[in-house]
C-alpha cells in the first residue's frame, strides 16, 4: 500500500468538489496554488468557461485529469436516442481533447429520467438492456480516441434515476462481455461512497484487477446522512473503511490517483474553497 502521508502527489481533485466556490479556471489555479497535481472536471463545468480555456488552463498548469465527468444516461426512448448517442460522442472528443485517463459512466435510470422528454417506462431490466448496448456502441468510437470508459456503479438509491448499475459486480459483468480480452479500453470507476456497503466488495475488487481498476474516488458516507445525493462527507467524518479499501485496490495494482469526489450542500460547499482543499489535502494525507 502506497504512503500517502510525507505528500499529496497522488491526490486529485474531482472538481464537483468545490464547484460551488467557483467556476473551472478558479478551481485549476487554486489547485495549481496548493500544489494538487490532478483534477477530474465536470463536463457543465467545461461548457461554462469553453473547452480551449478549459484545455489551455490544464497544460499551463501541468494538471493531469485522473478522469472526466461524465458520459452515459443511456437510457431513452426512440426519439432521444440519437440525442444520447451524439452526446457520448462529443464526451469522449472532449476526454481526448483535455487528456483524460478515462471517461467516466454514469449509465442513467429509467429513460425518463436519463433522457428528458423520453416516455414514462418502468423497465428497470429494459434500462439496464440499453445501458449494455449503449456502452457497446460507444466503445468501439472510444477506442479510435485511445479513450478508456469507466463505469460507475452507483447506489441502488439511485437505480431510477441516476444508474441502473449498482454494484461492481454488475459493472464487471458488462466489462467482461463486451471486452473479454480485457484490453484497458473498458473498465470501472470504484467510488467508496457508492460500494461501500456491498458485502462482496473485496471479491470484486479482485475480479477487477489492475486491467480493470480504471479510477478511485473517495469521500465518507455520514450518519445520519442529510440529503443522499448532496451530503457526501469528507474523508474521516464518516464510517467507510478507507484505508482498507484502498489497501484491496491498490493489491490488484492500481497505482493511479485518489479522487476526492463530494457533494456537500451543507457543508463544504459552503467553505472557502482553499479551506475545502487544504482539508482534502490532509485528509489524503491522515485517512485515506
Amino acid at each position: 500500500m502506497r504512503d500517502f502521508s510525507t505528500d499529496h502527489s497522488l491526490l486529485s481533485i474531482n472538481t464537483a468538489t468545490v464547484r460551488k466556490q467557483g467556476d473551472l479556471l478558479a478551481i485549476i489555479e487554486a489547485c495549481a496554488r496548493h500544489g494538487i497535481q490532478a483534477i477530474s472536471p465536470w463536463r457543465d463545468q467545461v461548457a461554462t468557461v469553453g473547452l480551449d480555456a478549459a484545455v489551455a488552463a490544464v497544460k499551463t498548469h501541468g494538471l493531469k485529469l485522473s478522469g472526466y465527468c461524465r458520459g452515459g444516461m443511456f437510457p431513452a426512448d426512440a426519439s432521444k436516442r440519437q440525442e444520447a448517442r451524439d452526446d457520448n460522442r462529443r464526451a469522449v472528443d472532449e476526454a481526448a481533447a483535455l487528456g483524460a485517463a478515462c471517461l467516466v459512466l454514469v449509465v442513467g435510470g429509467l429513460p425518463h429520467y436519463s433522457r428528458p422528454g423520453s416516455a414514462v417506462s418502468h423497465d428497470l431490466a429494459g434500462a439496464r438492456a440499453q445501458v449494455e448496448d449503449g456502452i457497446a456502441e460507444l466503445l468501439d468510437y472510444a477506442r479510435a480516441a485511445r479513450m478508456p470508459l469507466a463505469i460507475e456503479p452507483l447506489h441502488p438509491m439511485y437505480a431510477a434515476d441516476r444508474a441502473c448499475v449498482n454494484t461492481l459486480e454488475q459493472a464487471l459483468d458488462i466489462c467482461d462481455r463486451l471486452d473479454p480480452g480485457r484490453s484497458g479500453a473498458l473498465g470501472v470507476a470504484a467510488d467508496v461512497y457508492h460500494i461501500w456497503w456491498d458485502p462482496n466488495l473485496f471479491c470484486d475488487i479482485r475480479r477487477a484487477g489492475r486491467e480493470r481498476l480504471l479510477a478511485y474516488h473517495v469521500c465518507d458516507w455520514l450518519v445520519p446522512t442529510r440529503d443522499l445525493l448532496t451530503d457526501r462527507g469528507m474523508m474521516g467524518d464518516g464510517v467507510i473503511e478507507l484505508k482498507k479499501i484502498r489497501a484491496a485496490v491498490e493489491a490488484e495494482g492500481f497505482a493511479g490517483f485518489s479522487e476526492v469526489e463530494i457533494f456537500s450542500e451543507l457543508d463544504w460547499w459552503q467553505r472557502p474553497m482553499d479551506e475545502v482543499l487544504a482539508t482534502c489535502i490532509e485528509r489524503h494525507k491522515s485517512v485515506v
